[in-house]
């Protein structure tokens, strides 16, 4: 199934009231999950020095995300920096390299994120300490309804 099929709905609703707003404004959110689905479908990784998953792309405050780095092995690897940040937050982890030696697959964890839209990167810092390698994600933490 083609992209453009994943996310039609209806366009002829009648007139608005309160359940098609609601209906519209479900949409909204069913439109950024599409097109945020399409910015981070992964791409083969072959002779990437880094490529990462993030998980959940849309998630309600305050949410866990799961970053999953895979890395090339390299002499000059000396650490990898995952950062997540949007306006108003800011959180990070860093994990020194073994050069070749390091493990491929690493798995970062922030938990309590707050809402707001986030970028996701993820880092492979060389011998030089400067960044060998770059990749980025975008992820969407929804404000939570009031209980």
């Amino acid at each position: 199934m083609g992209h453009d099929e994943r996310c039609k709905w209806p366009l002829d609703r009648g007139s608005p009231s309160g359940h098609e707003i609601a209906v519209t404004q479900s949409m909204s959110v069913r439109a950024w999950v599409c097109w945020l689905a399409l910015m981070t479908t992964p791409v083969d990784g072959a002779n990437q020095p880094v490529t990462m998953k993030i998980s959940p792309a849309v998630s309600f405050a305050p949410a866990n995300l799961v970053i999953r780095t895979r890395l090339e092995p390299h002499a000059n690897n000396r650490a990898i920096e995952v950062i997540a940040e949007s306006t108003d937050f800011y959180r990070s982890s860093a994990i020194e390299l073994a050069g070749d030696r390091a493990p491929r697959a690493l798995t970062f964890e922030f938990r309590d994120l707050p809402p707001g839209e986030y970028e996701v990167t993820a880092a492979i810092i060389g011998t030089d300490d400067r960044r060998r390698a770059l990749v980025r994600g975008r992820v969407s933490v929804i404000a939570g309804a009031a209980h």
